[in-house]
C-alpha cells in the first residue's frame, strides 16, 4: 500500500479497540517473570556453553602480546576466540568501532577476545587469566580541549548548517540580546537487560536469539561482519528489557556469540557484564552549546543562532543540538550548525531523542534566560514566536527519485513548508491552567515552604515525526482467530498490543482473538523500533496487511469489498453477513503488504509538540533539589493506547529528571574511559526520586502522518524536560546552572542566605 495522500475515514476511526486504554497484552508473562528474554533462552537450543568477553585496558594503541596458555589449561574451557583466530571480519554499515578488536585498539572496553567454557563461572575465570601487553598510544578524550578542531557534519542525513537571512546583521541590531553556552554530559541508557545473545550454527546457517531493535539491521550488519548471505542468518527478538537506541545495531555480544559458537562448535550464550556496557557498547555524546537570541522589545525574535559541538570516534557523528532550533521558532534571520571532533572515548550513537534531547536542554534554557531579559513571561514568549511554517529548513527534494520527474518538469520545493499539524500553544495553554502558572513568582527565590525554596519552570517539547515503510503479515483461520506475524519488535513499548488493536479493529474481532507474532527475522521486514517511529508506522504496516485481508475475505464471501463491514467477528454486506472463520474455510486465508509513504513528509513538516511543566524544591542549606510536581502535555496525533502512551511519556519524564540532576559519565581524561561504568557508579532516578507525573495528550489525528493518523509519542516526552528542570531550579533559587547535571556542589555556594 502506498500512502501518498492523506488519510480519510477508514476502519480505524471506529475506535472500538484502537485509541482504547487496554492493559499490555505481554502484561502477565513480564510480571509474572515468564518473557523469554534472550539469557533465559536455555529450551531454544540444547548444550548451551558460556562466553565470556574480554576488553581492552586501554583506550587506543596496540596489543602487542596476548598470552592465552593459562586462560585455555583453565578448568571447562573450550575455546577462545581474538582476532588472530577470528578469520576476517568486515565492519558493519552502522558501527564506528570494529566489534572484534586487535591488534589495534580504538576505544577502552573494545572487545578483543571471548573465552568459552561450560560455565559462566568458568568462563568468567579463564578470561581473567588471559595476560595481555599494550602498547597505548596518545588519544583525544576531552570535548573542550578539541572543540576547536571540529568539523560539520550531518545526522541521519540532516544539513550540518543551515542560514537564513543575515544572523550577524540581524543580532548585532537587535535591542536586546542573550549569548550564553550551556554543556551537556555524557549519558548512559542503562537499560535493565544487558546486552546478550545465544549463538547457535546448523552447518552454515547461523540463528540468534539476541535482544536488538532493528531485526532487519542485525540480519545485514551480522551478514556483512562474517561475510555470508543474510539467507544464512535468522535473528529472533521477542522481548526485550529495554534499549533507548543502544540496541538499534549489532553489538558485540552478538558477534561474539556468534564466532564462539563457531569455534566451540556448539550453542553459546553470551551478555556482556554491567560494568563493561558504558564503554563496550555506545553512549550520548556531551555537548558544548552556544545560543545567541536577538529580539525587539515587544519580545519578537529577530535573530537566532544556535552552534553544537560533540565529540565521536573518527566517522562517527554528531550529537546535533541544533537540530530542533530549526524549526521551533519564527524569526526572520537564522544560523544553526552541528560539529563533531574527534574523541577516542567509546562510539557515540543514539540514545532516546538522540539531537533534541540535549538541545532543547539548552535551547529552552535560553528561551527562558531572554524572557528574564524582556520581563516577559516564559510561556508567553514562546507564544509570541510560535510559527505554523518551518522557518529555517533547507527544503526537501519534492521526491527523493530523481528519475520521477524531467527535469524542467521537477516541481520546486517549499522553503518553508507548513506543518501538518502544530498545537504548541495550546499545549501551553491548557498546561497552564492544569499545573497553576499564575501562582508562579516572576522573582527567583520567592517562594519558602519550610527549609524548602520552590519554583516552577517550563519547556517546549519537540520531536520530529519519522515515518517508514514496513511490512506485516495476516493470517485468518478457521475459528475467527487472527495472528499478525512481523519483524517488529517491542522494547517496553507497547507493540504486541497496539498491533492486536490495529487488527482486531481492522478485522472486527475481539482483542482476544488475536495473536501478535514479533522479533522473528523470518517474518516480513518492519520499520523496527527506534526514533518513535515504531508505533505509528508498524500499526500502518499491519493496516496494509489486514486491508489485503479485508479483501480476501469479501471475495471469498463474494462481497464487493468497498461495502463489506468487519464487525462482532462477522463480515457484513447488506442484508448478507458470515462469520470470518466461514469465510476462512479449513485452510485459512493469508494476506501480506507493506506500507510505503510517499512524499507527504516532504511536503509538510511532521512533528509532535508538548509542553513540560515542572516544580521543585531546593534546600535552602544544602542545595539538594526535589522534583515536586511534573505535568507533560503533548500533541501527538491519534494516541492509539492512552495507557500505554502514558506509561512512555512518564519514563520519558523520569529519564529527562536524570539529564537534569544526577546522569553523567565522569570521563578519565587521562586514559580515557568511562570512571563510573556500572549502575553503583551511574546514578538514575528511582521512584523516591520521582513524584506523581500527570500526562494530557490533547485530542489530535494528522491524516498527513498515515492511515492510523498517528504519530510517535515515547521521545517526545523527554524532550525540554532537563530544561524545564533547570527553569524551576532557577525560578526557586535565583541561581543559574548552565551546565549539566545540575548537582548540589553547583548550585551550593551561590544560594540565597538562608534566614
Amino acid at each position: 500500500m502506498k500512502f501518498d495522500t492523506p488519510a480519510t475515514t477508514n476502519p480505524i476511526d471506529q475506535l472500538k479497540v484502537v485509541g482504547q486504554p487496554v492493559d499490555r497484552v505481554d502484561g502477565p508473562l513480564k510480571t509474572t517473570g515468564t518473557a523469554p528474554y534472550a539469557y533465559d533462552r536455555h529450551d531454544v537450543v540444547p548444550n548451551q556453553a558460556y562466553g565470556y568477553v574480554v576488553g581492552s585496558a586501554i583506550a587506543k594503541g596496540r596489543i602487542v602480546s596476548m598470552d592465552l596458555a593459562a586462560a585455555k589449561a583453565a578448568p571447562g574451557v573450550i575455546a577462545i576466540v581474538t582476532a588472530q583466530n577470528a578469520g576476517k571480519l568486515a565492519k558493519g554499515d552502522f558501527n564506528t568501532a570494529r566489534l572484534l578488536g586487535g591488534p589495534e585498539i580504538q576505544h577502552y572496553h573494545q572487545a578483543i577476545a571471548v573465552v568459552v567454557a561450560e560455565t559462566f563461572e568458568q568462563a568468567r575465570a579463564a578470561a581473567h587469566l588471559v595476560r595481555i601487553e599494550y602498547v597505548r598510544a596518545k588519544g583525544k578524550f576531552d570535548l573542550a580541549s578539541v572543540k576547536n578542531t571540529a568539523g560539520t557534519a550531518e545526522s541521519n542525513g540532516a544539513t550540518a548548517e543551515t542560514a537564513v537571512g543575515n544572523f550577524a546583521g540581524a543580532y548585532a541590531a537587535a535591542p536586546v540580546q542573550l549569548d550564553a553556552t550551556y554543556e551537556t554530559a555524557n549519558e548512559s541508557h542503562s537499560m535493565m537487560e544487558p546486552h546478550a545473545t545465544v549463538a547457535a550454527w546448523d552447518g552454515g546457517q547461523l540463528t540468534l536469539w539476541t535482544s536488538n531493535q532493528m531485526i532487519a539491521w542485525a540480519v545485514g550488519d551480522m551478514a556483512k561482519t562474517l561475510g555470508i548471505p543474510k539467507e544464512k542468518i535468522r535473528v529472533l527478538s521477542p522481548y526485550i528489557g529495554g534499549g533507548f537506541g543502544a540496541k538499534l545495531f549489532l553489538r558485540s555480544d552478538a558477534v561474539m556469540a556468534a564466532l564462539a559458537a563457531r569455534a566451540a562448535r556448539r550453542p553459546v550464550k553470551v551478555a556482556l557484564q554491567r560494568a563493561f556496557i558504558p564503554n563496550n557498547t555506545v553512549h550520548r555524546s556531551a555537548t558544548i552549546q552556544r545560543v545567541r537570541i536577538g529580539a525587539t522589545r515587544d519580545g519578537q525574535i529577530t535573530a537566532i543562532g544556535h552552534e553544537s559541538w560533540s565529540g565521536n570516534l573518527p566517522g562517527g557523528g554528531p550529537e546535533a543540538g541544533a537540530i530542533q532550533t530549526r524549526a521551533l521558532y519564527a524569526g526572520a534571520n537564522r544560523m544553526t550548525s552541528n560539529r563533531v571532533a574527534v574523541l577516542d572515548l567509546p562510539e557515540a550513537n543514539a540514545m532516546r531523542a538522540p539531537n533534541e534531547a540535549p538541545g532543547l536542554a539548552a535551547l529552552e534554557i535560553a528561551m527562558d534566560e531572554m524572557a528574564e531579559k524582556l520581563a516577559m513571561d516564559p510561556i508567553e514568549f514562546r507564544i509570541r514566536n510560535d510559527t505554523q511554517v518551518v522557518p529555517d529548513s533547507p527544503a526537501k527534494p519534492a521526491s527523493s527519485d530523481p528519475q520521477s520527474k524531467k527535469p524542467e518538469q521537477k516541481e520546486k520545493p517549499n522553503p518553508h513548508p507548513p506543518f501538518s499539524k502544530r498545537q504548541l500553544v495550546q499545549c501551553f495553554q491548557v498546561g497552564a491552567k492544569r499545573f497553576g502558572w499564575d501562582k508562579r513568582k516572576p522573582q527567583p527565590g520567592q517562594v519558602r515552604d519550610g527549609r524548602w525554596l520552590i519554583g516552577m519552570g517550563v519547556a517546549s517539547a519537540f520531536r520530529d515525526n519519522l515515518v517508514t515503510k514496513s511490512a506485516a503479515r495476516v493470517r485468518l483461520d478457521r475459528h475467527g482467530n487472527v495472528t499478525v506475524e512481523t519483524d517488529m519488535t517491542d522494547i517496553g513499548t507497547g507493540s504486541y498490543t497496539i498491533i492486536a488493536q490495529t487488527a482486531a479493529e481492522m478485522m472486527g474481532v475481539p482483542l482476544n482473538k488475536v495473536k501478535v507474532r514479533l522479533g522473528d527475522s523470518s517474518f516480513p521486514v518492519s520499520c523496527g523500533s527506534g526514533g518513535q517511529w515504531g508505533g505509528n508506522s508498524s500499526t500502518s504496516g499491519v493496516y496494509a496487511a489486514c486491508m489485503k485481508l479485508r479483501e480476501a475475505v469479501a471475495q471469498k464471501a463474494g462481497f464487493n469489498a468497498g461495502d463489506a463491514v468487519f464487525a462482532d467477528g462477522q463480515v457484513r454486506s447488506g442484508d448478507r453477513s458470515i462469520p470470518l472463520a466461514g469465510a476462512a474455510g479449513d485452510r485459512g486465508l493469508v494476506a501480506e503488504d507493506l506500507i510505503e509513504f510517499g512524499d507527504l513528509d516532504k511536503r509538510f513538516q511532521q512533528s509532535t509538540f508538548g509542553a513540560h511543566f515542572v516544580e521543585v524544591g531546593v534546600d535552602a542549606a544544602t542545595g539538594e533539589t526535589r522534583v515536586r510536581r511534573m505535568l507533560a502535555v503533548c500533541a501527538a496525533g491519534r494516541i492509539l493506547n492512552p495507557k500505554t502512551a502514558r506509561s512512555q511519556v512518564i519514563g520519558a519524564m523520569t529519564m529527562g529528571v536524570g539529564a537534569a540532576l544526577m546522569e553523567e559519565l565522569a570521563v578519565d581524561t587521562r586514559y580515557g574511559f568511562f570512571v563510573n561504568h556500572d549502575l553503583a557508579g551511574y546514578e538514575v532516578p528511582v521512584h523516591a526520586d520521582i513524584p506523581h507525573q500527570e500526562v494530557i495528550f490533547l485530542d489530535e489525528t494528522d491524516p498527513i502522518s498515515s492511515p492510523m493518523k498517528a504519530k510517535g509519542v515515547a521521545e517526545l516526552g523527554i524532550c525540554g524536560v532537563a530544561a524545564a528542570v533547570a527553569n524551576a531550579i532557577y525560578n526557586a533559587t535565583g541561581v543559574r546552572v548552565r551546565d549539566y547535571p545540575i548537582t548540589l556542589d553547583k548550585l551550593l555556594e551561590r544560594l540565597p542566605p538562608v534566614t
